[in-house]
């Protein structure tokens, strides 16, 4: 054997290491890349209830290597709502600062809270709750909340947008106008999105939402 022979020999066992270092994810690169695949199986119209089998297998591990990760699917889902929660409220924080009027901060809310399913579908389920069928029920109750303080997000910005229409038929006070009209809203997302969900991801929820909009504002 040459020895040119010698040190490709030689250099190949100190590559192979290497290489499988690189390809192997960081503990939260991990997680993310768990979150990013359960949130893929979510979005596949008619989807049936994702188990932790699947997920691994989707993956190529084992289903013990989730568990390094997540200590329960449940610990998985909170997670998705945690980001839900994280990404549409820090929005809704934006559009407080940028925008003065009330009832035109309410109408991009709606907006972005629909565009927002509209882009993930796998997470509008979990809004609406399709995909927290047989989960804790402590996942649904984190969405209802969601709910709520979606509801008290645009009834403020009602609230400071309150100006009166003498047409109504029933004259409203500010506070309650602003309550009615952010029910109203909050019930008019929920639908949407649940329409969205269920019908395959085909029935956009942002569909003729101006004209909705304006026929609510």
């Amino acid at each position: 054997m040459s020895p040119a022979s010698d040190a490709s020999a030689g250099s190949a066992p100190d590559q192979t290491p290497a290489a499988a270092a690189r390809k192997r994810p960081k503990p939260g690169e991990r997680r993310v890349q768990i979150l990013q695949v359960l949130a893929e199986m979510l979005q596949q119209p008619g989807a049936e209830r994702v188990t932790t089998a699947a997920l691994a297998a989707r993956l190529a591990v084992s289903e013990a290597a989730l568990y390094r990760h997540f200590a329960s699917k449940a610990q998985m889902f909170e997670a998705l709502i945690d980001f839900i929660e994280s990404s549409v409220f820090g929005l809704i924080g934006q559009i407080n600062e940028r925008e003065s009027a009330g009832r035109t901060r309410a109408a991009r809310i709606v907006a972005m809270v629909l565009q927002f399913g509209e882009k993930n579908p796998g997470m509008a389920r979990v809004m609406v709750g399709d995909a927290l069928v047989f989960e804790h029920e402590r996942l649904q109750q984190r969405m209802n909340q969601f709910f709520d303080k979606l509801d008290a997000a645009l009834r403020q910005c009602l609230r400071d947008g309150s100006q009166g229409n003498p047409v109504e038929p029933v004259r409203l006070t500010p506070d309650t106008d602003a309550q009615v009209r952010a029910s109203v809203l909050t019930a008019f997302v929920a639908g949407r999105l649940q329409r969205f969900a269920r019908s395959g991801f085909r029935r956009a929820p942002t569909e003729q939402l101006d004209a909705c909009m304006a026929y609510m504002l």
